[in-house]
């Protein structure tokens, strides 16, 4: 049977390394997904995930089990984004840019789609995709960080509230715009 995330976070605040081993290999990816969704750049990503992952380490003592440990480590790793954004004014310019930069949302995206087996409806899948992302580039971090943690990771809304430090009244406005804007920007691509 496998470890509950809580009993390895327990485990690394006693400093066990192959607890906290553990716990990158299963949130190592998610986390990379919801920094990305947020700050739009692989490399930035790959960097704010691990410093998440080494704030984990140091504070995992401070973990008290009155959340899941996903919620309590995706806050983490939230936070993280959102300093790093208002610490660095550049994002701005990054919304602007092709949406097709490294295949990343592409990879992400292809994993919550079923596969096509004719290469034409591939290709119509992957287009359909690209749309997706691209609108979803117009919503705000939070917004997509609503969408990414409910579609990637199922997160109830309290979960999700937990996560972005809001109510769950918030998170349902955000992900409810979220939702209304990729239908309006959806629409338009169409006619």
């Amino acid at each position: 049977m496998e470890t509950p995330d809580e009993a390895l976070c327990e485990r690394v605040a006693g400093r066990d390394e192959a607890a906290f081993d553990l716990l990158v290999e299963r949130y190592q990816q998610r986390a990379f997904r919801l920094a990305w969704s947020i700050l739009r750049d692989a490399e930035e990503a790959r960097d704010v995930s691990q410093e998440a992952f080494m704030r984990l380490y140091q504070t995992a003592g401070s973990f008290a089990g009155r959340a899941r440990f996903s919620t309590w480590f995706y806050r983490i790793l939230v936070n993280l984004c959102l300093d790093h954004r208002r610490k660095q004014r550049w994002w701005r310019q990054v919304f602007a840019r092709e949406e097709r930069a490294d295949g990343i949302e592409a990879s992400w995206l292809d994993e919550q789609a079923a596969p096509a087996t004719d290469p034409a409806d591939a290709l119509d899948q992957e287009q359909a995709l690209a749309h997706v992302w691209a609108a979803a580039a117009e919503l705000s971090p939070q917004q997509r960080a609503v969408l990414v943690l409910q579609v990637q990771d199922d997160l109830s809304m309290k979960d999700i509230a937990a996560v972005l430090g809001c109510s769950e009244a918030t998170a349902r406005v955000h992900l409810h715009r979220a939702l209304s804007a990729l239908r309006r920007t959806l629409r338009k691509e169409r006619t």
